[in-house]
Protein backbone atom coordinates (compact mmCIF):
# COMPACT_ATOMS: atom_id res chain seq x y z
CA UNK A 1 0.00 0.00 0.00
CA UNK A 2 2.09 3.07 -1.32
CA UNK A 3 0.15 5.59 1.09
CA UNK A 4 1.24 3.53 4.18
CA UNK A 5 4.91 2.97 2.60
CA UNK A 6 4.74 6.84 2.41
CA UNK A 7 4.11 7.47 5.62
CA UNK A 8 6.45 4.80 6.91
CA UNK A 9 9.60 6.90 5.04
CA UNK A 10 8.15 10.14 5.92
CA UNK A 11 7.28 9.74 9.88
CA UNK A 12 8.55 6.22 10.84
CA UNK A 13 11.32 5.71 13.44
CA UNK A 14 13.57 3.16 13.64
CA UNK A 15 15.24 2.41 16.84
CA UNK A 16 18.00 -0.10 16.86
CA UNK A 17 18.17 -3.13 14.62
CA UNK A 18 14.53 -3.94 15.22
CA UNK A 19 11.88 -1.56 16.14
CA UNK A 20 9.98 0.51 14.07
CA UNK A 21 8.35 3.59 15.67
CA UNK A 22 4.92 5.34 13.83
CA UNK A 23 3.33 6.89 16.51
CA UNK A 24 2.59 9.70 14.55
CA UNK A 25 -0.22 7.95 13.15
CA UNK A 26 -1.13 4.48 14.17
CA UNK A 27 0.52 3.65 18.07
CA UNK A 28 -0.40 6.51 19.42
CA UNK A 29 -1.57 9.54 17.50
CA UNK A 30 -4.45 8.00 15.34
CA UNK A 31 -4.56 8.87 11.41
CA UNK A 32 -8.51 8.23 10.66
CA UNK A 33 -8.57 8.86 7.02
CA UNK A 34 -5.18 6.64 6.42
CA UNK A 35 -6.96 3.60 8.94
CA UNK A 36 -10.54 4.13 6.77
CA UNK A 37 -8.13 3.42 3.71
CA UNK A 38 -6.35 0.32 5.35
CA UNK A 39 -9.61 -0.84 6.71
CA UNK A 40 -10.74 -0.80 2.72
CA UNK A 41 -8.01 -2.73 1.69
CA UNK A 42 -8.24 -5.20 4.09
CA UNK A 43 -12.22 -5.73 3.66
CA UNK A 44 -11.38 -6.14 -0.19
CA UNK A 45 -8.97 -8.72 -0.11
CA UNK A 46 -11.16 -10.72 2.23
CA UNK A 47 -14.18 -10.09 1.08
CA UNK A 48 -14.81 -13.64 0.07
CA UNK A 49 -13.75 -15.43 2.71
CA UNK A 50 -17.41 -15.03 4.50
CA UNK A 51 -16.03 -13.66 7.60
CA UNK A 52 -18.18 -12.68 10.70
CA UNK A 53 -15.83 -11.31 12.62
CA UNK A 54 -12.75 -9.04 12.72
CA UNK A 55 -10.64 -9.89 15.81
CA UNK A 56 -7.64 -7.74 17.31
CA UNK A 57 -5.48 -7.48 20.26
CA UNK A 58 -5.82 -3.97 22.32
CA UNK A 59 -4.89 -1.50 22.00
CA UNK A 60 -2.90 -0.49 18.61
CA UNK A 61 -4.66 -2.89 16.59
CA UNK A 62 -8.23 -1.41 17.26
CA UNK A 63 -8.25 1.22 14.62
CA UNK A 64 -7.65 -0.89 11.92
CA UNK A 65 -9.29 -3.43 12.63
CA UNK A 66 -12.56 -1.39 13.77
CA UNK A 67 -12.37 0.43 10.15
CA UNK A 68 -12.02 -3.06 8.41
CA UNK A 69 -15.03 -4.76 10.59
CA UNK A 70 -17.14 -1.44 9.13
CA UNK A 71 -16.39 -1.90 5.59
CA UNK A 72 -16.78 -6.13 5.90
CA UNK A 73 -20.59 -5.31 8.24
CA UNK A 74 -19.51 -7.31 10.63
CA UNK A 75 -18.29 -6.57 14.47
CA UNK A 76 -14.94 -6.49 15.84
CA UNK A 77 -14.12 -7.85 19.23
CA UNK A 78 -10.31 -7.08 20.52
CA UNK A 79 -8.97 -9.34 22.84
CA UNK A 80 -8.04 -7.73 26.77
CA UNK A 81 -4.79 -7.28 27.97
CA UNK A 82 -5.76 -6.23 31.55
CA UNK A 83 -8.31 -8.10 33.98
CA UNK A 84 -11.68 -5.76 34.00
CA UNK A 85 -14.03 -5.99 37.06
CA UNK A 86 -16.70 -6.21 34.03
CA UNK A 87 -14.38 -9.10 32.47
CA UNK A 88 -13.77 -12.08 34.96
CA UNK A 89 -15.47 -15.26 33.98
CA UNK A 90 -16.06 -17.33 30.88
CA UNK A 91 -13.20 -16.29 29.14
CA UNK A 92 -10.88 -17.55 26.47
CA UNK A 93 -7.72 -16.66 27.22
CA UNK A 94 -4.10 -16.83 25.62
CA UNK A 95 -0.82 -15.82 27.02
CA UNK A 96 1.30 -13.17 24.39
CA UNK A 97 4.96 -12.27 24.68
CA UNK A 98 5.04 -8.11 23.45
CA UNK A 99 8.38 -8.24 21.56
CA UNK A 100 8.69 -4.63 22.36
CA UNK A 101 7.61 -4.04 25.35
CA UNK A 102 9.65 -7.41 26.45
CA UNK A 103 6.53 -8.21 28.50
CA UNK A 104 4.28 -11.28 28.66
CA UNK A 105 0.08 -10.32 28.57
CA UNK A 106 -2.68 -12.53 28.71
CA UNK A 107 -5.33 -11.64 26.99
CA UNK A 108 -8.58 -12.89 26.95
CA UNK A 109 -11.82 -12.47 25.27
CA UNK A 110 -15.88 -13.14 26.53
CA UNK A 111 -17.23 -16.20 25.57
CA UNK A 112 -20.32 -14.67 24.63
CA UNK A 113 -18.77 -12.93 21.31
CA UNK A 114 -17.00 -15.78 20.07
CA UNK A 115 -17.96 -19.25 19.24
CA UNK A 116 -17.84 -22.09 16.41
CA UNK A 117 -20.38 -20.32 14.26
CA UNK A 118 -17.90 -17.57 13.34
CA UNK A 119 -15.13 -17.25 10.69
CA UNK A 120 -12.91 -14.69 11.52
CA UNK A 121 -10.37 -12.14 10.12
CA UNK A 122 -7.15 -11.64 12.26
CA UNK A 123 -5.65 -7.74 12.73
CA UNK A 124 -3.10 -6.28 14.04
CA UNK A 125 -0.89 -3.53 13.55
CA UNK A 126 2.87 -5.23 13.62
CA UNK A 127 3.81 -8.89 12.45
CA UNK A 128 6.98 -9.20 14.01
CA UNK A 129 7.56 -13.04 16.00
CA UNK A 130 3.72 -13.63 15.45
CA UNK A 131 3.17 -13.72 19.83
CA UNK A 132 -0.16 -11.59 19.22
CA UNK A 133 -1.59 -13.60 16.21
CA UNK A 134 -0.49 -16.97 17.86
CA UNK A 135 -2.34 -16.14 20.59
CA UNK A 136 -5.37 -14.90 18.83
CA UNK A 137 -5.21 -18.34 16.89
CA UNK A 138 -4.99 -20.37 20.17
CA UNK A 139 -8.06 -18.61 21.50
CA UNK A 140 -9.97 -19.11 17.71
CA UNK A 141 -9.46 -22.77 18.48
CA UNK A 142 -10.60 -23.18 21.84
CA UNK A 143 -13.75 -21.61 20.43
CA UNK A 144 -13.93 -23.88 17.45
CA UNK A 145 -13.80 -20.42 15.44
CA UNK A 146 -12.74 -20.59 11.96
CA UNK A 147 -10.11 -18.38 10.40
CA UNK A 148 -10.41 -17.07 7.50
CA UNK A 149 -7.15 -14.54 6.96
CA UNK A 150 -4.58 -12.50 9.12
CA UNK A 151 -4.06 -8.72 8.34
CA UNK A 152 -1.47 -6.93 9.30
CA UNK A 153 -0.46 -3.16 9.13
CA UNK A 154 3.46 -3.51 9.08
CA UNK A 155 5.21 -6.74 9.39
CA UNK A 156 8.77 -6.94 9.58
CA UNK A 157 10.00 -9.99 7.17
CA UNK A 158 13.21 -10.66 8.24
CA UNK A 159 11.40 -11.74 11.73
CA UNK A 160 9.58 -15.12 12.30
CA UNK A 161 5.73 -13.79 12.04
CA UNK A 162 5.44 -14.11 8.27
CA UNK A 163 6.31 -17.77 7.91
CA UNK A 164 4.90 -18.62 11.08
CA UNK A 165 1.16 -17.96 9.46
CA UNK A 166 2.37 -19.28 6.17
CA UNK A 167 3.43 -22.82 7.24
CA UNK A 168 0.07 -22.84 8.82
CA UNK A 169 -1.58 -22.06 5.05
CA UNK A 170 -3.81 -19.32 6.72
CA UNK A 171 -4.07 -16.03 4.00
CA UNK A 172 -2.32 -13.68 4.99
CA UNK A 173 -2.41 -9.67 3.78
CA UNK A 174 0.94 -7.26 5.24
CA UNK A 175 0.03 -3.61 3.86
CA UNK A 176 3.65 -2.95 4.10
CA UNK A 177 6.37 -5.36 3.92
CA UNK A 178 9.83 -4.29 5.26
CA UNK A 179 12.89 -6.34 4.52
CA UNK A 180 14.91 -5.18 6.52
CA UNK A 181 16.81 -1.55 8.57
CA UNK A 182 19.55 -0.27 6.67
CA UNK A 183 21.43 2.50 8.23
CA UNK A 184 18.01 4.17 9.90
CA UNK A 185 16.43 3.64 6.77
CA UNK A 186 12.97 1.08 6.50
CA UNK A 187 13.74 -1.04 3.02
CA UNK A 188 10.59 -2.53 1.99
CA UNK A 189 10.57 -5.82 0.62
CA UNK A 190 9.65 -4.71 -2.94
CA UNK A 191 12.84 -2.48 -3.23
CA UNK A 192 15.00 -5.22 -1.74
CA UNK A 193 13.54 -7.30 -4.62
CA UNK A 194 14.50 -5.18 -7.03
CA UNK A 195 17.58 -4.77 -6.07
CA UNK A 196 18.42 -8.70 -6.27
CA UNK A 197 16.81 -8.49 -9.82
CA UNK A 198 19.13 -5.54 -11.45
Amino acid sequence: MKRLEERIDAEGRVLGEDILKVDSFLNHQVDPELMQAMGDEFAHYFADMGITKVLTVESSGIAPALMASLSLGVPMVFARKHKSLTLTDNLYTATVYSFTKQTENTISISKSFLSADDKVLIIDDFLANGQAVNGLLDICEAAGAAVGGVGVVIEKRFQRGHQFIVDRHIPLLALASIASFDNGHVVFSHEKEQINVQ
